[in-house]
C-alpha cells in the first residue's frame, strides 16, 4: 500500500501514516501488504527509557571523536561519494546500486516532509564518516536512511547514529525514534532489537517487544490504522545534544 505526499499536506500525512506503520521513500509513503506474509513489523524505540547496553557503551566510546550537524536536505558531492562507497561495499546487488548524483538528489530533496540530513564528521580533519536522513515527527523522529564509511567497520556507525538520535530525541522532550521495519529472527535486522525498550505495531496498537525477543511475544501487525493518535509533543529543531558529553 502506498500514497503520494504532496506539498500541501505531505508533512502531516507523513506524520500520521508513520504512526500507522508506513515508511517514507522520497515523495511516497508505503507499507508492505503481502498476501502470504506479515513478517515486516514497524518498530520504534522509546527514547526516554533507553539505556545503552554494554556493547552500545563501547560503540559510543569509539565515536567520541565525531561531531554531528543536521542540515537542510541539500545533496552534496561529498555525501554522494560516501553513499556510493557504502553501497558498493554493503549493497552491491541491491536496488540502489549504480544510482547517479541526480538519483541521490531526488532521494534527499524530493519530499514535502520536515526532514534534515545529519552529518557525522571527524573532529580533527572534518572527514565525513556517516550521514542519516531524518524526518521530524510530532512525537519524535523517523530514521529514513543512513549510510557510512565502509572502511570504518570497527566504529559500528549505523548503531552509533541510532544512539545519537535517541539521545537527541530524549533531550528535546519527544518520545520515539522510528527505525522502519524489523523482521523477527532476521540476522540482518537483529541490531534493531538491541535498542530497548523496542515497540512494534501489532493488532491493537504499539506494544513492547520482550528482550531477547521471542516468537511468543510478537503478534501479527495491525491491518488497519490504530484507533488512537500519538501524543503531540513539540520538538525543538535546534542542536540540543553534545556528543562530547556522552549518554
Amino acid at each position: 500500500m502506498f500514497a503520494h505526499l504532496n506539498s500541501a499536506d505531505g508533512a502531516a500525512l507523513n506524520d500520521t501514516l508513520t504512526h500507522a506503520g508506513f515508511r517514507r521513500s522520497q515523495g511516497i509513503i508505503y507499507r508492505p501488504a503481502c498476501e502470504a506474509c506479515e513478517s515486516c513489523l514497524s518498530a520504534r524505540v522509546v527514547a526516554g527509557s533507553y539505556r545503552p547496553c554494554r556493547s552500545h557503551r563501547r560503540i559510543w566510546s569509539r565515536n567520541r571523536d565525531l561531531r554531528q550537524a543536521c542540515l537542510k536536505p541539500e545533496p552534496s558531492e561529498e555525501q554522494f561519494d560516501l553513499l556510493s562507497r557504502y553501497l558498493a561495499a554493503r549493497h552491491a546487488n541491491g536496488g540502489m546500486a549504480g544510482m547517479g548524483f541526480a538519483d541521490y538528489a531526488m532521494m534527499i530533496a524530493d519530499t514535502p516532509a520536515v526532514t534534515r540530513v545529519c552529518e557525522y564528521r571527524h573532529e580533527d580533519d572534518n572527514r565525513l564518516l556517516a550521514a542519516a536522513l531524518v524526518d521530524r515527527l510530532s512525537d519524535g523522529v523517523s530514521l529514513v536512511y543512513s549510510f557510512f564509511d565502509p572502511d570504518e567497520g570497527r566504529r559500528s556507525l549505523g548503531s552509533f547514529m541510532i544512539m545519537d538520535q535517541i539521545f537527541r530525541t530524549r533531550a528535546s522532550g519527544a518520545a520515539y525514534v522510528y527505525l522502519g521495519y524489523w523482521v523477527p529472527r532476521s540476522a540482518k535486522m537483529d541490531y534493531k532489537a538491541r535498542f530497548q525498550p523496542l515497540e512494534v505495531l501489532q493488532r491493537g496498537g504499539w506494544r513492547r517487544v520482550p528482550h531477547p525477543p521471542s516468537a511468543a511475544g510478537v503478534d501479527r501487525p495491525a491491518r488497519a490504522l490504530p484507533g488512537g493518535s500519538s501524543p503531540i509533543i513539540a520538538v525543538d529543531r535546534s542542536p540540543l545534544f553534545n556528543p562530547r558529553k556522552g549518554p
